[in-house]
C-alpha cells in the first residue's frame, strides 16, 4: 500500500527557518498531484501549499512569500521550505495526495522562543 512519510519537524525559533521531507513509495509519484497540510491544536486541518505533476504551485495566504513546496520525482519526495517562521506556524505537518481520505502520522513544528 502507498505510504508517505513526513519529517523534518522540531522546535525553532521565530524567525527561524526549517525543511520538511515527504518520502513516498509509489512508483506513480511524479504523476499525483500533492499537498501539504498542517492542524494546529483546537483547529480544522488546512490545507498550506499544493504542487502538481507539472510542478505548478499554490499557497495559502498565510504563507505565501515565506513556504516554498517543491519535489524531486527522482527520490520520490517533496518538500517544504519553511522560512521567516511565526509561533501561529505550529502545527503537525501532513502530505498526501490532493483528495487523499487517509492521513499519516504527520511531523511536529513548534514554533517558539
Amino acid at each position: 500500500q502507498v505510504q508517505f512519510v513526513e519529517s523534518g519537524g522540531g522546535l525553532v525559533q521565530p524567525e527561524g527557518s526549517l525543511r520538511l521531507s515527504c518520502a513516498a513509495s509509489t512508483t506513480n509519484f511524479k504523476i499525483f498531484h500533492m499537498g501539504w497540510y498542517r492542524q494546529a491544536p483546537g483547529k480544522e486541518r488546512e490545507l498550506v501549499a499544493r504542487i502538481s505533476g507539472s510542478r505548478s504551485t499554490m499557497y495559502a495566504d498565510s504563507v505565501k512569500g515565506r513556504f516554498t513546496i517543491s519535489r524531486d520525482d527522482a527520490k520520490n519526495t517533496i518538500y517544504l521550505q519553511m522560512n521567516s517562521l511565526k509561533p501561529e506556524d505550529t502545527a503537525v505537518y501532513y502530505c498526501n495526495p490532493i483528495g487523499s481520505i487517509t492521513w499519516g502520522k504527520g511531523t511536529l513544528v513548534t514554533v517558539s522562543s
